[in-house]
């Protein structure tokens, strides 16, 4: 069955769905996103992603007005048409359709698209196995804190990655650790949670902050800062973040075990609290 979609104020079936061919999200990757998880049904940090994609409007100059109570509804009205329990929504904001030119045209309205995905993240089988990962060379551009649709380069490292018969990559950028493909990057010593501190080198993730704040709630120490691929190797445990992934444990770095090779007790200890706590809070 067709899925029904979201373009520029209306609900129509996919294939019925049409964007501008000079639309600057397609010729300039002048355009922004966010994708919220739905766990049963509930969508886990909404107004998390809303905030973030505010700021990554500001951060473009991109004349879109966040009202969540509007986009709220957008997303709500996807996930009854078509029939999600457990995926994502996706939303893009581009600057809108203009004649090709390098100066930020005046006067357009941006392009707003929103769709779902139908995936079972809790049911994938790298919850349990754990994620293999390789080292990979960070050469995206500089403003990694802006959720941009320029998102080629993360393409490349993850083909990369499964030609090198890994799950995903963990970017470095002078010898140290910035994120993975499409995730914050953590590790683990002494029960100690480690990841790099926010800035422009990597995205701020809503659930990088979650997770961080119930850590400290629930005692765990906590340090934000830099770390090698070889201080990961000799961790007692390594995961990740993202709004689809949770915490998911990382199990293998450039072909070293972590641990004891399965997710680790403090990994599957954040993603527990983690989940009780989105469903919770979930809209």
């Amino acid at each position: 069955m067709p899925r029904t979609v979201f373009v520029n104020g209306d609900f129509v079936r996919e294939d019925n769905a049409m964007v501008s061919v000079f639309d600057r999200g397609f010729l300039m990757g002048d355009a922004i996103y966010e994708v919220t998880t739905v766990l049963n049904g509930k969508l886990i940090e909404f107004d998390a992603h809303m905030t973030r994609l505010k700021r990554s409007l500001d951060a473009l100059e991109i004349p879109y007005v966040v009202d969540s109570a509007v986009l709220l509804d957008i997303h709500r009205n996807l996930i009854e048409k078509n029939g999600i329990k457990n995926g994502t929504v996706y939303i893009q904001v581009s600057r809108g359709a203009a004649d090709r030119s390098f100066h930020y045209p005046e006067g357009i309205e941006p392009t707003v698209v929103a769709f779902t995905q139908d995936i079972d993240w809790l049911a994938a089988p790298f919850v349990e196995s754990g994620l293999k990962v390789m080292s990979h060379p960070d050469k995206r551009w500089g403003r990694r804190d802006i959720k941009t649709t320029q998102l080629l380069w993360g393409s490349m490292s993850m083909m990369a990655a499964k030609r090198g018969g890994v799950d995903d990559v963990w970017f470095v950028q002078d010898g140290e650790v910035t994120e993975g493909s499409f995730c914050n990057a953590f590790i683990v010593k002494d029960r100690k949670i480690i990841t790099r501190e926010l800035s422009n080198d990597i995205l701020h993730g809503t659930m990088r902050a979650s997770i961080l704040g119930y850590a400290r709630q629930n005692g765990f120490e906590v340090e934000e800062r830099t770390f090698s691929i070889s201080e990961a190797q000799s961790a007692d445990e390594a995961f990740v973040t993202a709004s689809p992934l949770f915490a998911t444990g990382v199990v293998e770095i450039d072909g070293k075990m972590i641990g004891n090779g399965k997710p680790g007790a403090v990994t599957v200890e954040l993603r527990k609290i983690i989940l009780e706590e989105s469903l919770k809070t979930g809209v």
